[in-house]
């Protein structure tokens, strides 16, 4: 159990503790403040923060407790054996883990009115029973790993988790987070009313958590192989919070520095990954439960070890904070790459954000995270996690934080996913934004979409990516590239003589070239035909241009000409340029007009005359989906076999707005 890993963070780390690496383990040891002292929210009996007199945002807490009262005229959810095991029979993943995750929420909210009514006699002895009941409910929930990350059925035939072998994931990182959180909060006043209680979650961090963590180094998620995700830093700042207050028994300190400092070594694996543009290829979405889950475990350890080791310089970090106001493209939507959404539910973690921000100074990225900020409102809610909840509503300067305006940058430009994003105009989210990627179809949580662009009206998408469905069994399959929203075809981009893009990081755009500099336009071009197996160059350009308020995207291929109209040879392996559209769409012979979602701006898009134009409906039976775009989205298919080349416009449509409206 010892940390060999040394990358970006260790470098710092070593440096600030004034030790090289044989002796950090050491230092750190030193440097970690008393478990009862080492996490940034203060327990229920500083009563400073906590009850009608504590600074902890009333609002959220008001709102916070009107539905644990609410919970209590109903009995506590049970997740069955049959949920699990309904994963191995039709996929579905939903019908335990919702389950779960609404279990975990009403102990948060319970959690919460503990603390809040600790001085109210049987109110507050009440809420603590409360409390109890969830806190054992969750030690004697069999598994804590969620059924569709277990390898129970791969590794021993069976449906339901081997409660021998537990498996560290997510799930498991989540429910020990909770746990350490309640403890922190009420551990104390619970072990008063009911001993042994703070024995029993020990117990079961102990083995479903610190024992497989550092037995087991063979997960996938701690990134030996060099491939790291968003779970790295999801599970290990979990387990590090864990460590810093639960092993609090004097005979554990030196696993608890070791375990700290092996959590550490796992983190540090991800940010020497991270691109010195802090993009993340898993999208905007993804963001929040990856860089943002590293942001967080560091500030664990810039507290626990009262500001000595402080990672908010690295170069990474700091750009990584500037990646959700750079993927904004207003109001509630984003870009969205891979299985990310377009429109993701504005309660996130935005007091994580503005933390991140401040420490690294950036005040465009405090501004994001301020623009969600608004006075009486609530500074979070139970919904981004328990620990999540308590940060937010104890940030003093989130709390007062005064409701800012989203920066819009007028270009963007990430190289290390190719993403460029563009608009007519900085500072606001009117007119037309366009954003293109390049990259490769090996990406995580990857979507076949080399080559494929966005236009937006409005900060609305109208040409749009339509994101991921609902998560099953087959999502992260064999079968996964069956999924109609993750196949090239349902992309804006071309399906080349009936052939559509293939997954692999070796499928992959080249020759990619970015104009930034000119004030009249932003262009991107890249030869994406590397995407499709044995495909001749494919050329495309897309290029805002600001005077004439409208994009172009051009494509030029390599073929033989067609002399004679197409054939119905030439018809069963079409060549097609496609565009999935978002609103109300009307067609004429040459262009198709779309009313965008949400008021915005109706758009125009045009073609040369002579092109055969279909649309094709999506009705939407996901509700994942369906919240984003409504009932349906619409493919507009240009049949260009017949071509070399082609034009097509994307422009405004300001005449008939109101009409189309």
């Amino acid at each position: 159990m010892t940390a060999s890993f040394r990358g970006a963070l260790a470098a710092v780390y070593e440096q600030q503790a004034g030790v090289d690496a044989a002796g950090f383990p050491a230092a750190l040891a030193t440097l970690l403040a008393s478990p009862d002292h080492a996490l940034p929210v203060a327990a229920s009996d500083d009563r400073g923060v906590w009850g009608p007199r504590g600074t902890a945002d009333p609002a959220a807490v008001r709102d916070v407790l009107a539905r644990a009262a609410a919970d209590r005229s109903t009995a506590w959810p049970v997740p069955l054996a049959t949920s699990a095991a309904r994963l191995h029979d039709d996929g579905d993943r939903e019908g335990w883990e919702s389950i779960v995750f609404e279990r975990q929420r009403r102990l948060a909210r319970a959690a919460v009115a503990a603390a809040h009514h600790a001085d109210d006699g049987e109110v507050g002895a009440a809420w603590l029973a409360d409390v109890l009941d969830g806190v054992w409910l969750i030690c004697e929930q069999s598994s804590w790993c969620w059924p569709a990350h277990d390898d129970a059925f791969r590794e021993r035939g069976s449906v339901l988790p081997t409660v021998t072998e537990p498996y560290l994931d997510l799930g498991a990182g989540e429910a020990v987070a909770l746990l350490t959180w309640v403890d922190q909060l009420l551990g104390e006043r619970l072990e008063a009313r009911y001993p042994g209680i703070r024995s029993r979650i020990r117990h079961e961090a102990r083995v479903r958590v610190f024992e497989p963590f550092t037995r087991r180094r063979d997960w996938h998620w701690l990134g030996l192989d060099g491939d790291v995700h968003n779970w790295n830093p999801w599970i290990h700042g979990n387990v590090l919070l864990a460590a810093l207050r639960l092993l609090d028994a004097p005979a554990e300190a030196d696993e608890r520095a070791a375990i700290v400092a092996l959590a550490i070594e796992g983190i540090d694996r991800y940010v020497s990954v991270l691109p010195a543009d802090g993009a993340i290829d898993e999208g905007y979405a993804y963001w929040w439960n990856g860089a943002c889950r590293a942001l967080e475990a560091l500030d664990l350890v810039r507290h626990a070890t009262g500001g000595v080791l402080d990672a908010s310089g690295i170069p990474a970090l700091r750009e990584t904070v500037a990646f959700p106001h750079r993927m904004h493209l207003g109001g509630d939507w984003y870009l969205n790459l891979a299985d990310g959404q377009a429109r993701v539910s504005a309660a996130q973690p935005w007091h994580a954000l503005h933390r991140a921000a401040r420490n690294a100074q950036d005040a465009d990225a405090a501004a994001h995270a301020a623009s969600h900020r608004t006075a009486g409102t609530p500074a979070a809610t139970e919904h981004e996690g328990f620990g999540r909840l308590l940060r937010g509503i104890t940030d003093p300067a989130w709390v007062d934080a005064a409701e800012a305006t989203s920066p819009f940058p007028r270009e963007v430009w990430l190289p290390s996913t190719e993403v460029m994003l563009a608009r007519e105009i900085g500072g606001t989210s009117r007119g037309l934004t366009v954003a293109v990627k390049g990259g490769h179809n090996g990406e995580h949580h990857n979507h076949n979409d080399v080559g494929s662009f966005v236009v937006v009206s409005d900060g609305v998408p109208v040409i749009v990516d339509a994101g991921r469905p609902t998560y099953t069994l087959q999502t992260f399959g064999p079968g996964r590239y069956d999924i109609w929203t993750m196949q090239s075809g349902w992309h804006n981009v071309p399906v080349i003589g009936g052939l559509e893009q293939s997954p692999g990081a070796a499928l992959a755009a080249s020759d990619v070239e970015v104009s930034l500099a000119d004030d009249a336009a932003a262009a991107f071009a890249l030869d994406l035909s590397g995407a499709y197996p044995g495909a001749a160059p494919w050329r495309r350009s897309v290029r805002l241009e600001r005077a004439t308020r409208r994009v172009v995207v051009e494509d030029s291929w390599t073929q033989e000409p067609v002399a004679e109209p197409a054939t119905d040879e030439h018809h069963d392996t079409p060549t097609q340029v496609r565009m999935l559209l978002a609103g109300d769409v009307r067609q004429d012979a040459s262009t198709v007009v779309v009313t965008p979602l949400d008021g915005a701006t109706p758009v125009r898009i045009s073609w040369p005359e002579g092109i055969a134009a279909s649309l094709v409906v999506r009705e939407l039976d996901d509700p994942l989906l369906s919240s984003v775009w409504g009932a349906r989205l619409t493919r507009l298919d240009l049949d260009v076999t017949a071509r070399d080349s082609v034009a097509v416009t994307v422009e405004l449509d300001l005449t008939n707005a109101e009409d189309a409206r």
